[in-house]
C-alpha cells in the first residue's frame, strides 16, 4: 500500500517479479484493493502470490512511531512481522520511509555491533556504482555509527556489487583530515585506524567520480546529497530532451546517437537498482522510492532475492560481530 501509485504499481511490479524471476511474493495490504488489481492481470492466479490482509495504511504526514502504535494493522507493520516470523525472506516497501525503518527495527531487532540502521542506496559513478550510507535512516549520528556504517557498506559492496576490497570514503567539505565538523574529524580518526580500505575524505563531487566504492555520512547529509543528485539527473534529462527537440539538426543528431542516450539513461536511472537496503537491522529490508515505477518494484524484489540467496544477512552478522568484538577489546584496554 506504500508509494505514490499504490497499490497499482507495487502489485504490477510484484507480478513482473513473480512472472519473470520465478520468485514467490506476498502482497500485504487491503485485500479488497489488492484483489481488484490482481483481477486486471489474466495470469495473476497462476503465479506464486499470496495476499495478506492488513486494513490500515500509514500516511506520509503521520509520525512513524505514533502511527505504528495506533495502527497495529498497518500494512508495513504486518509485513515486517510476517518476515520476522519466517513466512518470507525479505521486506520491500515504497511507502513511508520512517515507518518502514521503525517497523523493521521493531520486528527484526539490530545486528550485533550495529547501534543504528542505515539506508544504503547505490549511486552511479564514472566506472560503475558506489554505495552511499546513511541516506536518511539515522539523521543524528556519532562517530562510532559512521564506522559501523562503513563496515556494513563494505560488506554490502562485496556481496551485492562484487567489489573485492571496497574503498571507503568519508563525505566531508574538504579532502584534508582536519576539514569538516567534530563528527567527521573523529570519524576520520576511527576509520583510519580500522582495517577497512579507507581512502580519506571525499567531497560531494567525488561521490560520482569513482574515488570510493563506499561513501559514509550521517543520514541528514546523505539524504540531502541523494535528493540533490536525483534532481540534477532529472534536470539534465529534461534539458537534453528540450535541446534534442529544438531543431531539425538536433533531432537528426539524436537519431544517430540514440543508443548512447539510452545507455546514459540506464546508467543514471534509480529504477535499475530498485531500492536501497536498510543495513543494520537483523533482517532483509529494501526501501523503495515513493515514486517507484513497475520496473523499480520488480528490480527491488530481484535485489531482495539475490541478497537472500547470497546469505547477505549471515555475512553482515559475521562482519558486525567481529566489529563488536574489536570494539569491546579496545574499550577494555
Amino acid at each position: 500500500m506504500g508509494g505514490d501509485y499504490a497499490p497499482a504499481r507495487p502489485v504490477e511490479g510484484a507480478l513482473a517479479a513473480a512472472r519473470n524471476l520465478g520468485v514467490g511474493v506476498d502482497l500485504v495490504g487491503r485485500a479488497d484493493l489488492i484483489d481488484a488489481e490482481l483481477r486486471r492481470h489474466a495470469d495473476a492466479r497462476a503465479l506464486d502470490l499470496r495476499v495478506i490482509d492488513a486494513p490500515d495504511v500509514i500516511d506520509m504526514a503521520e509520525s512513524p512511531a505514533k502511527a505504528l502504535r495506533r495502527k497495529p494493522g498497518a500494512s508495513i507493520r504486518v509485513a515486517a512481522d510476517h518476515v520476522a516470523a519466517g513466512h518470507a525472506r525479505a521486506l520491500f516497501s515504497a511507502g513511508h520511509t520512517g515507518a518502514t525503518v521503525v517497523a523493521a527495527h521493531a520486528a527484526f531487532g539490530m545486528l550485533p555491533g550495529a547501534d543504528r540502521p542505515a539506508l544504503a542506496p547505490t549511486v552511479p559513478t564514472r566506472q560503475g556504482a558506489a554505495v552511499l550510507l546513511d541516506a536518511g535512516a539515522t539523521v543524528e549520528c556519532r562517530p562510532a555509527h559512521l564506522l559501523q556504517f562503513a563496515h556494513m557498506g563494505a560488506t554490502y559492496s562485496r556481496v551485492g556489487l562484487g567489489v573485492e576490497r571496497p574503498r571507503v570514503g568519508l563525505l566531508s567539505i574538504g579532502e584534508e583530515a582536519s576539514k569538516g565538523n567534530e563528527l567527521t574529524r573523529e570519524a576520520h580518526r576511527l576509520l583510519k585506524a580500522s582495517a577497512l580500505a579507507f581512502v580519506g575524505n571525499v567531497e560531494a563531487r567525488g561521490i560520482f567520480s569513482s574515488e570510493a566504492d563506499v561513501v559514509v555520512c550521517d543520514g541528514f547529509t546523505g539524504n540531502v546529497a541523494l535528493k540533490l543528485s536525483e534532481g540534477l539527473v532529472e534536470m539534465v534529462e529534461d534539458l537534453l530532451g528540450d535541446e534534442l527537440q529544438s531543431t531539425f539538426s538536433s533531432q537528426v543528431g539524436y537519431l544517430l546517437s540514440r543508443r548512447a542516450f539510452r545507455r546514459f539513461r540506464k546508467r543514471v536511472d534509480y529504477s535499475e537498482f530498485g531500492g536501497a537496503p536498510l543495513l543494520g537491522v537483523a533482517g532483509l529490508c529494501i526501501v523503495g522510492h515513493g515514486r517507484s515505477s513497475v520496473k523499480a518494484v520488480r528490480n527491488a524484489v530481484a535485489m531482495a532475492s539475490r541478497m537472500a540467496s547470497n546469505q547477505m544477512m549471515d555475512r553482515l552478522r559475521t562482519e558486525m560481530t567481529s566489529v563488536a568484538a574489536a570494539t569491546a577489546q579496545n574499550a577494555g584496554r
